[in-house]
């Protein structure tokens, strides 16, 4: 497809097998195309309902607009980090929560690389830039959690820095929500040959092509060590008062209405609706690094 370059078939094991994945082929191979709902312990061998969803979103949708009405009224702030694997649905999700809030009091942040005056900063600084004013509802599209991640599986930071991140975190955090803030912090977790296919259909749909990065074809052959570092990251940052909520997001309908049910259930905003808002799936989302699978 035109704008990407074509790359090298790669070797990975899956599950104990060693399979050979060209992501340059447009047909799916069979053994990611009949695993991938259920690839990492997903609960459910259908996805949700699409005509229940819509609906469901609607609701929830409508509740969304009242927690901006009380923000205004009372100057409360929240923000929601999405973080996650490659491919989990973090921008989906955050679609999904954004799309019928006013733009004016409701913004996403998706920071590009650091500048050459960022990287000379303390680390935090340039999130803190774009933290919430009185009755904002800020969306970060990935967040200062790039150090416990992406930047020490790629590379782009020492152990030291990572290390001092980790120690660093739960207090900044601290901080945020001792000032009021309300924090939401969701960790969008995904099966490995579920990731491997949405790369698949990124790469092959011109409308998506655009998402499929080089950092997400570098990141094909280290799954391991992105577990590796998503359980560190979890286990040392995950704290009473800014606690992690995990998502199994194989399912992105699912993954949308429970991380949107979670924010609702938790504010307590005016003329709140607890049967539009309905129940969490508890096989779906969960609270700390042990709902991981």
């Amino acid at each position: 497809m035109a704008g990407i370059e074509k790359t090298q078939p790669v070797k990975l094991v899956v599950n104990g097998k060693e399979r050979l994945f060209d992501i340059d082929n447009p047909e799916l191979p069979s053994w990611i195309d009949k695993e991938a709902l259920a690839s990492g312990g997903f609960p459910y061998d259908k996805k949700f309902d699409g005509g229940d969803y819509d609906a469901a979103l609607k609701k929830l949708q409508i509740e969304l607009v009242k927690v901006q009405f009380w923000q205004q009224a009372t100057g409360k702030r929240v923000m929601a980090i999405f973080e996650g694997r490659d491919a989990a649905g973090k921008g989906g999700a955050i679609y999904a929560t954004r799309s019928y809030m006013n733009p004016r009091s409701a913004r996403v942040v998706a920071l590009t690389k650091p500048t050459e005056t960022e990287r000379g900063q303390w680390y935090y600084q340039r999130y803190i830039t774009h933290f919430p004013t009185a009755g904002e509802f800020v969306m970060f599209d990935r967040s200062w959690y790039n150090r416990g991640g992406v930047e020490p599986v790629m590379g782009f930071c020492t152990p030291e820095q990572n290390k001092r991140f980790l120690k660093q975190t739960p207090r900044f955090e601290g901080l945020i929500t001792g000032d009021g803030i309300h924090l939401f912090k969701f960790w969008l977790d995904i099966g490995r040959e579920m990731q491997l296919k949405r790369f698949h259909d990124r790469r092959h749909d011109p409308l998506k092509v655009w998402k499929l990065s080089p950092m997400d074809i570098a990141a094909l052959t280290k799954w391991d060590l992105y577990t590796e570092a998503r359980n560190q990251m979890l286990e040392e940052t995950h704290t009473e008062h800014a606690p992690w909520t995990i998502v199994h997001s194989n399912d992105k309908r699912r993954a949308r209405l429970d991380i949107i049910r979670h924010m609702l259930k938790t504010l307590d905003y005016d003329g709140k609706d607890e049967n539009a808002i309905g129940e969490i799936d508890g096989k779906i989302l969960g609270s700390g690094p042990g709902f991981v699978k």
